[in-house]
């Protein structure tokens, strides 16, 4: 009977088993994502799975199960891949089937060859997501996942931090023999001496910095949607119900991690033929730069189970609609007055003893959008603080506050400067074939602290008016109008946006507006 370290370490040796218990009935996918979906429910075993929002990549182990918390920032062409396939050996004509799913690489033994011809390949259709951790997730967020994780990792031996690169002939030679890069990744997990606790490890990738990888010029951009963001981007390759899924939804996905160093040597060799020879692929070399970053620096998940987020409170049930939660929230209700009449007294305090403005900071954060009716989004709230100073001090003050009570903030300064030059509004760059992220691609109930005290006289040049116009549109209409050059596409929203101002705010606001003294 498999182990714990079996579905964790090993996944594959599961999906082998299963596949070679049930080929070639097309039943055996299913049965996979039901054996893993049994076992993550069993004694909380979901937090003994290490999440890449918490561990570097060079502590995973290849191919082991992972989970990722993650924003959907884009979604790329549909990918096909054999989902079934037959090597045969040359010498003995001993014919064997294989799986491709969960891989990237098709991979066959020694002295074994792939049938290209066979009449066992089955072509299967998958969906690759491109995703990055949750744009303003709060510090507590983290800390809270990180607490509650009990996933035992220790660094890779085929990927360390000291090394990142390797030469040339060893690059060379491990394209001629795979076989010893499949060596290197099953000795790796071989030794469970001198595990270590993910609890704060260092090495996250920044967004402020873009990513150097090897034989890229330009250097690779992340794409994260704001700012100094830092953690793992990833493509999440998904196998079933990807219809269900939309840009900007957060996702928790499980699956299995793939950092193979053969994908980066074979995409160097696309590139390489694509640009001698533009006739042998649609695809352009910027197009194939960002679809196929290196592993190392992009890891691949090829997800077994994923489910859509409500919310990504630690502090609450996953599913606020199952009986577990409604126990949860009733017993909840009864702590709620005097837990509202301190938060109420604490807010009151930190706008300089304005209750009345207090009263309605907590309306706004509470705030929803719950409906729509045609254009109009119902449950909307913004509010603005007017009359705060116009030192940096009191609006970072308010926006650190607000930073421990929601899971997920940004505060946007307003300058002439940040207007002009930012980019607010995510646009389609058809070279590379992606969308480019901006500051208003926020996952739902986001809060968006715009601070006004900064603006000072200035001319907005065009892209300056285009930002404010965007702000406009998502403060009136909880939507963000994406730019694919041709055409704008409408993106549905729910951002909860404060605006802090020395006097009344610029931007179209709700009638709760309330003026500061």
């Amino acid at each position: 009977m498999p182990c714990v370290a079996d579905w964790l370490n090993n996944p594959f040796s599961i999906v082998q088993g299963i596949f070679a218990q049930n080929v070639p009935n097309s039943d055996w996918e299913k049965k996979v994502t039901e054996y893993f979906k049994e076992k993550l429910k069993e004694n909380n075993a979901t937090n003994w799975v290490p999440s890449l929002n918490d561990v570097p990549v060079h502590y995973l182990k290849p191919n082991s199960l992972v989970k990722f918390r993650c924003m959907v920032q884009d979604m790329f062409d549909p990918e096909f891949y054999m989902g079934v396939y037959e090597t045969v050996d040359p010498n003995t004509n001993a014919r064997v089937l294989h799986f491709g799913k969960y891989r990237d690489v098709a991979e066959c033994g020694p002295q074994q060859e792939i049938d290209l011809n066979s009449s066992q390949t089955v072509t299967s259709e998958r969906q690759t997501f491109y995703c990055v951790p949750v744009p303003g997730e709060s510090a507590w967020v983290k800390e809270a996942y990180i607490s509650a994780s009990q996933a035992r990792v220790s660094p890779s031996t085929s990927y360390t931090p000291s090394r990142h690169k390797r030469s040339y002939e060893e690059d060379e030679d491990m394209d001629l023999h795979p076989s010893k890069q499949k060596e290197q990744h099953l000795g790796s997990g071989g030794d469970t001496h001198g595990c270590v606790e993910p609890k704060r490890l260092e090495t996250e990738a920044s967004a402020g910095h873009h990513l150097i990888s090897p034989n890229c010029s330009p250097p690779l951009d992340l794409n994260f949607p704001l700012p100094g963001e830092k953690g793992p981007a990833c493509l999440v390759k998904v196998y079933e119900s990807w219809d269900s899924f939309k840009v900007n939804d957060v996702l928790e996905v499980y699956g299995i991690l793939s950092v193979d160093p053969v994908l980066s040597i074979i995409n160097n060799e696309e590139r390489d033929s694509s640009a001698l020879n533009p006739m042998e692929s649609m695809d352009t070399a910027e197009e194939q730069r960002v679809h196929s970053p290196p592993a190392s620096l992009v890891p691949r998940i090829h997800v077994i189970l994923a489910q859509k987020l409500q919310h990504i409170n630690p502090l609450l049930p996953a599913c606020l609609n199952e009986e577990e939660s409604k126990t949860f929230v009733s017993n909840f209700m009864s702590e709620l007055s005097p837990v509202r009449a301190e938060l109420l007294g604490f807010l009151t305090h930190a706008l300089l003893g304005d209750s009345l403005a207090a009263e309605y900071l907590i309306l706004h954060l509470i705030s929803t959008v719950y409906a729509r009716r045609d254009v109009l989004p119902l449950g909307k709230f913004t509010v603005n603080l007017s009359g705060c100073p116009r030192n940096n001090i009191f609006t970072e003050h308010i926006y650190r506050i607000i930073q421990q009570l929601v899971p997920a903030s940004y505060r946007l300064q307003m300058t002439i400067e940040n207007m002009n030059h930012s980019r607010f509004i995510p646009h389609k760059d058809y070279t590379a074939n992606r969308l480019v992220s901006g500051v208003l691609q926020l996952a739902s109930n986001t809060s968006l602290v715009v601070d006004e005290t900064q603006l000072e006289q200035g001319q907005l040049d065009t892209k300056g008016v285009h930002n404010v116009t965007a702000l406009g549109n998502l403060i009136t209409w909880q939507k963000v109008d994406y730019d694919f050059n041709y055409h704008q596409m409408e993106f549905p929203c729910n951002i909860n946006v404060l605006i802090t101002s020395e006097g009344r705010s610029l931007l179209p606001i709700a009638k709760s507006t309330y003026n500061h003294s």
